[in-house]
């Protein structure tokens, strides 16, 4: 009865698509199917009929699922999965990674468009083709990726008899926009594949002769998404910028145990918008009231999580100074027992390559930490233990200091759940286990990077501490090496990023009849002329150096004058800093605030 019941609920795994000029249909060819899913391609009307109905003459290719639709300039566009990778499996139901997409126009001519139309169009679809090419996007047609072990085991008979797509967590389904229509429709669900955006990694493992399987989930959110200086803080709705749920899961002789962690953005409205500086001063928002975003972060994270352990880890002076002391009065003013607070300034404690002193903070939060437990469920399927609270854990991407402390408590409620498991002898340590060791290190390093790419464009930082276990040169100058392409990515192309996931997520909704574009913004004058004045400025500072002229004084009044028309239009131009950054056309400054 329940292998029928999740039979029923589970998407279609083997898909062709079949395309004519007047309709799309995508045929279900597992075993059995006899379904075809038929998409009309002028009035975008979708309906089912049977595998007879498809013309002999459609031109056919297989496709591995369903993304969804979306409207552009030129009408409505179907974005199906044409490659994927296997990524494992978890409890028998295969995971795969979708690594490549195609993008198929209902209509079959562009005639009907203006060139100012037709190139937004370009636009558009370009948008679409870079969210598409992140790396991170995984499904399964059987598996809800999208909950923890803890939540599903905590299901009634009705949820486990839904379809994927109606019982997925919305938090994680990042092509929830692109199947709202196939949403509204409950026959065409098994055609409709749920897609979570982050990271997974699946090993099987050995330690004292036992096999296991340990696992490593991140899951984005993709409520408040975007990139790194567009989006930060929280939104009205209390829901954080970089929002991701990472689950680590042990699998043995069929128990199952697993540990959810969670990190995001300092809850409270704050921005810290490009400007050409290195670090843009972060500007807390004077005009809102930061409570009620605030309480309804929380609400919602006790109701998904429990108690809420906050680890804090900016800097508790300079520029970051504000957001420490403003997220602890708030925590204090809220007065909420089941959210706890702690503060460690992660680059003073552990300046000059003292990083042992992490175990301060492990020390401090292990009362917690075994008060919080981890979920368990034994062999029968009964459940033993359950986590009973989260640590939420900051800094100020979310990314590089946040991964190294999730990394460590991750690593001592796995040392529990192994001897308990009795994989893990009295006595013994993860950290003896070398073979174990480098998987575990990696994974979470390979976690960090994934999570870092998605949201600031680079690889993490300071994984060489994750993979090794200690800081090293070579890691010093990848971390330089990696800042120096997020400034030139947060400054000259994150606004173009910003806009594709707004696109992409159903934030901004394409106006077919809209007159004015707004990926049309005229730049003001001083955008063109001022870089040019400052590169022939200063190249004829250059010139006069190597070109002396006849008395040395001459020569130095030349070098002074045009490097002082260098230097003064350098700082005009850094003074208008957010005037020559890539901003974001289709979201305006309120709604992302």
């Amino acid at each position: 009865m329940a292998a029928a019941a999740a039979a029923a609920a589970a998407a279609y795994a083997n898909l062709k698509l079949h395309v004519t000029p007047e309709k799309f249909y995508v045929e279900a060819c597992d075993d059995g199917a006899d379904d075809v899913l038929a998409i009309d391609r002028v009035s975008t009307e979708v309906t089912l009929t049977v595998k007879k109905d498809v013309p002999p003459s459609a031109v056919t290719r297989p496709i591995y699922g369903i993304l969804g639709t979306i409207r552009l300039v030129a009408g409505t566009y179907l974005i199906v999965i044409t490659k994927k990778k296997k990524v494992g499996e978890i409890f028998s139901h295969a995971i795969w990674k979708a690594t490549d997409f195609d993008i198929l126009s209902y209509k079959k001519t562009m005639l009907h468009l203006t060139d100012i139309q037709l190139q937004d169009n370009k636009v558009f679809l370009s948008m679409l083709n870079h969210v598409l090419s992140v790396d991170g996007f995984y499904f399964s047609t059987t598996y809800d990726l999208t909950h923890t072990l803890q939540r599903l085991a905590n299901t009634s008979p009705e949820f486990q008899e839904m379809s994927l797509l109606e019982r997925a967590d919305p938090r994680f389904v990042w092509n929830g926009h692109l199947l709202r229509e196939f949403a509204a429709q409950p026959e065409i669900h098994r055609f409709a594949t749920p897609v979570m955006h982050g990271f997974i990694t699946m090993h099987s493992c050995s330690i004292n002769g036992k096999c296991f399987d340990w696992l490593l989930i991140s899951r984005r959110s993709c409520f408040r998404a975007g990139v790194r200086y567009y989006v930060r803080g929280i939104d009205s709705e209390g829901h954080a910028a970089n929002f991701i749920e990472t689950e680590q899961i042990v699998h043995y002789k069929g128990s199952k145990a697993s540990f959810v962690q969670t990190r995001g953005s300092i809850p409270f409205f704050w921005s810290q918008r490009p400007n050409l500086k290195y670090k843009p001063k972060p500007q807390i928002s004077k005009s809102v009231n930061h409570m009620d975003g605030f309480q309804r972060h929380f609400d919602s994270q006790i109701i998904s999580y429990g108690k809420q352990m906050i680890v804090n880890l900016v800097n508790q002076k300079g520029s970051e100074k504000p957001l420490e002391q403003t997220f602890a009065k708030m925590v204090a003013n809220m007065a909420n027992g089941m959210v706890r607070y702690v503060a460690f300034d992660f680059h003073k404690e552990c300046s000059r390559m003292r990083w042992d002193r992490l175990q301060i903070l492990m020390d401090q939060l292990a009362e917690q930490q075994d008060e919080f437990s981890y979920f368990l469920v034994d062999s029968d399927g009964k459940i033993v233990t359950q986590q009973e609270g989260i640590f939420r854990s900051n800094c100020m991407d979310c990314l590089d200091r946040t991964n190294v402390i999730q990394s460590l408590l991750a690593r001592r409620s796995l040392q529990a759940q192994l001897q308990r498991l009795g994989i893990l002898h009295v006595g013994q340590r993860i950290e003896e286990q070398a073979d174990f060791e480098k998987i575990y290190k990696n994974a979470w390093a390979d976690n960090a990077n994934a999570c870092a790419k998605q949201y600031a464009g680079t690889g993490a930082l300071k994984t060489d501490y994750t993979r090794t276990g200690k800081r090293t040169q070579w890691g010093l100058i990848m971390d330089g090496w990696n800042s120096l392409i997020r400034y030139y990515k947060n400054n000259f192309s994150d606004g173009f990023r910003q806009d594709a996931i707004d696109l992409f997520l159903g934030n901004y909704s394409v106006d077919e009849v809209e007159p004015a574009s707004p990926l049309h913004v005229q730049k003001d004058w001083k955008f063109l002329a001022l870089p040019i004045i400052m590169v022939v400025a200063f190249s004829m500072c250059i010139i006069c150096l190597l070109m002396a002229g006849d008395t040395w004084t001459e020569t130095m009044a030349y070098v002074f004058f045009w490097g002082s028309a260098s230097s003064g239009t350098f700082a005009i131009i850094l003074y208008n800093g957010k005037d020559f950054v890539d901003a974001p056309k289709l979201v305006q400054k309120e709604k992302m605030d």
